[in-house]
């Protein structure tokens, strides 16, 4: 009989203190560059009327104690009813029985704070060594992750936002006002892109609001937005601007995401994308000079939910 723990967001949010996951996740890349996991390709529902898509990610790494299976949902129209856009959960199973250990019914706040660990951990490995200045395009909830991520791993002294919504982005400001950092509104994307060497994109948009022209020498974008195979929120000559085009996963990537909006223009090969474990481990080289443009594109890989619900059912026997 399983004796599955299970915990709502109430109980799995108290334990955060407590988890660590930058090095975890950072480990959990590498394993999976190494051809060390095993995970299938992303299921997806996607609805029209209300709109609103379901990512359903699954895996294991090899060696493991458990495998993961997450779902998670957004419906943006969610938020004219009180209810949180995001929903989901990920379980856990013993991976020599498939017993189940734990369900975590999270909300999707998990997938949205493994996300923001993902890009701060790309973002550092990636942009200029020195860099105090970020730039969070968008107002959602990944963008207050990644603001709040970089800093635990960046010596970021200033955030830089921008979004479409004027009363949104004022919400954002005032949301990461208890950050110790200056946090400034940009209402225009030009500028603000134009004079930014570290940017971090995190929108839903399905046509590109950032133009290959704004982008300078030296710059890094991690780009976390664009997870489905209809998103998009850089202009794809960008890709070929760039000296280095990275994916968290080169298979996933080349079905949606940024990389994806790219080989279907042609404006990147596959055989020149790197892949995120590969960059943490060495085993690819990253940025080589302070002029490069980089890129790296974030679909979000089931090694990541692995990794905090792990975190989160270890927290659980501690506390």
């Amino acid at each position: 009989m399983s004796n599955a723990m299970v915990l709502d967001w109430s109980e799995i949010s108290d334990l955060l203190q407590s988890i660590d996951v930058y090095e975890p996740m950072k480990e959990a890349f590498i394993e999976y560059s190494l051809g060390h996991a095993e995970i299938p390709p992303v299921g997806e529902l996607l609805f029209a009327d209300p709109p609103g898509e379901v990512h359903i990610k699954y895996g294991y790494i090899k060696g493991g104690s458990h495998y993961v299976v997450k779902i998670a949902s957004g419906f943006a129209n969610n938020r004219d009813h009180n209810v949180a856009p995001g929903q989901g959960m990920m379980i856990l199973f013993d991976i020599k029985t498939g017993v189940p250990r734990a369900v975590l019914i999270d909300d999707a706040n998990l997938t949205d704070l493994r996300t923001g660990i993902a890009g701060a951990i790309a973002s550092k490995a990636m942009a200029n060594v020195g860099v105090e200045t970020a730039s969070i395009i968008g107002t959602g909830v990944q963008a207050r992750h990644q603001a709040r991520c970089l800093l635990d791993v960046m010596p970021i002294k200033e955030i830089c936002c921008w979004g479409r919504n004027a009363a949104r982005l004022d919400e954002l400001v005032q949301d990461l006002s208890d950050l110790d950092v200056r946090i400034t509104a940009c209402s225009d994307l030009r500028e603000l892109t134009e004079r930014s060497q570290l940017v971090v994109t995190t929108t839903s948009a399905k046509e590109p609001i950032i133009d290959v022209e704004w982008i300078q020498p030296g710059t890094h974008i991690t780009a976390v937005g664009s997870d489905t195979p209809d998103k998009c929120e850089l202009d794809p000559r960008i890709l070929d601007k760039a000296s280095i085009v990275v994916a968290d996963s080169i298979a996933q990537n080349k079905e949606r995401g940024e990389i994806h909006q790219g080989l279907k223009q042609g404006t990147v090969k596959e055989e020149d994308i790197l892949e995120l474990g590969d960059i943490f481990s060495g085993t690819a080289r990253g940025r080589t000079s302070m002029d490069q443009i980089s890129v790296v594109d974030l679909t979000g890989v089931a090694v990541q939910d692995l990794v905090i619900a792990e975190a989160v059912l270890k927290a659980t026997k501690s506390s």
